[in-house]
C-alpha cells in the first residue's frame, strides 16, 4: 500500500493531468495547415498602362446599376475606377513563371489571388519567399509587402448544424408584428418609415463578414431577395454556408421577415452575402479581401455596405496598428472605405468591441471619413461600455450614431431566437434603416443621407466621444429631407 501524498503534491499531481488533458483536447480540435508554408504579398503597381478600359466605356466592367447609381449622384469616374493593368498582370505570370522554372531542387508554387483596381494592387501567393522578393525588382512595382502567412496549425472544420425547421412557443410575441425586433426599430423611429411602405424596396445592401452559416437553409431567410453570395477569402470555403453565423445574426437584423417573431430593419431590400473575413487567422490580407469586397459590391451596383468587421491587431504582430493611424487614411481598408461614398455609396461599419480592453478606441476602418460608424447601447439608451470610442486621430466625431446592440435580438445560425450584444448587431439595424430613408429620399446623395442622419440624431448640437452623434430618428431625418426636396 503506498504512501499518502501531500496535498500540495495531489493539487500539482491534478493541475498537471489537467493541464495534459487540456492541452490533448487543444490539439485534437486543430490540424496542421495543409500544403505547408506560404506567403502573400500586396504589390503596388506604378500605373495602369496597356489596360484595354477606357473611362468612355465602363459597361466594360461595370454593371448598368453601377454606373446610374453614379449618373444619379453626378459623380464622375475616374481613373482609380479602371481595372489593374493586363499587360502588368501578365508580365508578372511570365516573370513568376520564369523564376519556377529555375527552381530545379524544390517545387515553386505561386499564383494572382486578386487585384484592387482602386489602389491599383496584386495579391500574389506563393511557397517561395525568394520568388516574391525577386518581383519587388520589376520596374512597374511601387510597393511591396508581406500579409499574410500560413500558420502552423488551424482548427478543424466546423461541424454541420442543424438547423431548426420551427419556432418555439416562448419565440412568438402575439399581437406584436415586429416580434423580438420591435425595440430595437422602434428606438431609431425606423417603424413609422415601415408604416408608409419603406422598407428597402429597390435598395441593394452588401453585407461584409466571416460567414453566413446555413442561411440557405433557415426557413426565415427563404423570403429573403439574396442576389447572389462571393467569397474573397484565399482559399475559398469549399461550404459557403457552413462558415461562423456572425454573419447569419447580422443579415438576420435586416432580412427577417417573419411577424410576431422577427421583423428586420429592411426586409424588402435585396442582399449580396460577401465573405471576407478569414476565421483561421488575423493577418493584414484581410483588408485586401475586404477592398476587394467593396470593389466588387461596387460594380454590382449596391447602395449600402452594411460591415461589422474591424482591425487593430494581427497575429505575430505582423502589421499592427498604432492609435495615431486612426486618421481614415493610413489603413489599406480605411483608405477603401473613405472612398465609397465619392462611389455613390454608404457604408455602415461597426465602432468595434475593445471599449473595456488596453486598446479602448474605434478599429480599422471605423476612422474611415464619409461613412457612418455604429456604436451599441443598452435598452436604457447608455452606452454599452465594450463600445470602441473616438474621436480620430485627426478629431473627427467617432463614432457616428449609436443603437441597440446590448442585446440585439437576431436569428442564429441554428435558426433561432436569440438575443446576443456587440457593435456587430447594432450595424445593421442602422443599414437596414439608412435603406429605407434612401428609398424614401432617392434623390439624395450618398453624403446627403450620411449628414441627415448625423443632423438628426438625438444629440447632434453636442456630440461626444462615445455617444458620437446619439441616435438616430429616421422619421426626423425623413421629414426634414423630405421638406428639403420640395
Amino acid at each position: 500500500m503506498g504512501t499518502i501524498k501531500p496535498l500540495n503534491t495531489l493539487l500539482c499531481m491534478i493541475a498537471m493531468l489537467f493541464a495534459t488533458s487540456t492541452l490533448a483536447s487543444t490539439n485534437a480540435s486543430k490540424k496542421e495547415y495543409p500544403g505547408g508554408k506560404y506567403y502573400i504579398w500586396r504589390y503596388t503597381l506604378a500605373d495602369k498602362q496597356g489596360s484595354p478600359y477606357s473611362l468612355e466605356h465602363p459597361g466594360r466592367w461595370l454593371s448598368h446599376k453601377s454606373i446610374e447609381r453614379r449618373r444619379r449622384q453626378g459623380l464622375a469616374l475616374d481613373s482609380t475606377d479602371l481595372p489593374v493593368s493586363q499587360k502588368y498582370l501578365r508580365e508578372l505570370e511570365k516573370q513568376a513563371a520564369g523564376i519556377a522554372r529555375g527552381r530545379e531542387k524544390r517545387r515553386t508554387e505561386w499564383t494572382i489571388i486578386g487585384t484592387s483596381r482602386w489602389h491599383n494592387t496584386v495579391l500574389i501567393r506563393s511557397n517561395d519567399v525568394r520568388l516574391l522578393e525577386d518581383l519587388t525588382e520589376l520596374p512597374f512595382i511601387m510597393e511591396a509587402r508581406q500579409v499574410w502567412q500560413s500558420p502552423d496549425s488551424i482548427e478543424r472544420g466546423q461541424a454541420k448544424v442543424k438547423v431548426h425547421d420551427g419556432w418555439n412557443p416562448w419565440d412568438s410575441i402575439r399581437g406584436e408584428y415586429y416580434g423580438n425586433g420591435r425595440d430595437q426599430i422602434e428606438m431609431l423611429n425606423g417603424h413609422r418609415l415601415h408604416n408608409i411602405g419603406h422598407k428597402g424596396s429597390g435598395m441593394t445592401i452588401a453585407v461584409l463578414d466571416g460567414g453566413f452559416q446555413n442561411c440557405d437553409l433557415i426557413p426565415i431567410f427563404q423570403k429573403t431577395n439574396i442576389l447572389g453570395v462571393k467569397d474573397f477569402v484565399y482559399p475559398n470555403s469549399t461550404h459557403f454556408y457552413r462558415e461562423t453565423d456572425h454573419g447569419t445574426k447580422v443579415l438576420s437584423a435586416m432580412a427577417a421577415n417573419e411577424p410576431q417573431i422577427l421583423v428586420g430593419t429592411s426586409p424588402e431590400a435585396r442582399y449580396w452575402l460577401l465573405r471576407c473575413e478569414d476565421q483561421q487567422t488575423e493577418q493584414p490580407v484581410e483588408e485586401d479581401y475586404w477592398t476587394m469586397a467593396a470593389e466588387f459590391a461596387d460594380s454590382a451596383g449596391v447602395d449600402i455596405i452594411s460591415s461589422s468587421l474591424g482591425y487593430n491587431e494581427y497575429d505575430n504582430h505582423l502589421g499592427d496598428y498604432r492609435l495615431r493611424d486612426l486618421d481614415g487614411k493610413t489603413a489599406l481598408i480605411s483608405r477603401t472605405a473613405s472612398m465609397l461614398a465619392g462611389k455613390g455609396i454608404i457604408l455602415i461599419n461597426s465602432a468595434g468591441n475593445l471599449g473595456m480592453g488596453p486598446w479602448k478606441k474605434i478599429t480599422f476602418p471605423a476612422d474611415a471619413q464619409d461613412i457612418l460608424t455604429v456604436g451599441a447601447v443598452n435598452f436604457d439608451r447608455k452606452n454599452a461600455p465594450f463600445c470602441g470610442v473616438g474621436p480620430t486621430q485627426d478629431g473627427r466625431v467617432k463614432p457616428d450614431v449609436t443603437a441597440l446592440g446590448s442585446p440585439a435580438s437576431l436569428i442564429s445560425g441554428r435558426g433561432t431566437i436569440i438575443r446576443d450584444m456587440g457593435t456587430s448587431f447594432s450595424t445593421p439595424i442602422v443599414a437596414g434603416l439608412v435603406a429605407c430613408l434612401w428609398q424614401a429620399l432617392p434623390n439624395k446623395t450618398a453624403l446627403e443621407i450620411i449628414d441627415l442622419i448625423r443632423q438628426t440624431s438625438s444629440q447632434y448640437q453636442y456630440p461626444d466621444n462615445v455617444y458620437g452623434y446619439g441616435i438616430p430618428n429616421f422619421w426626423r431625418a425623413y421629414m426634414i429631407g423630405k421638406v428639403n426636396n420640395e
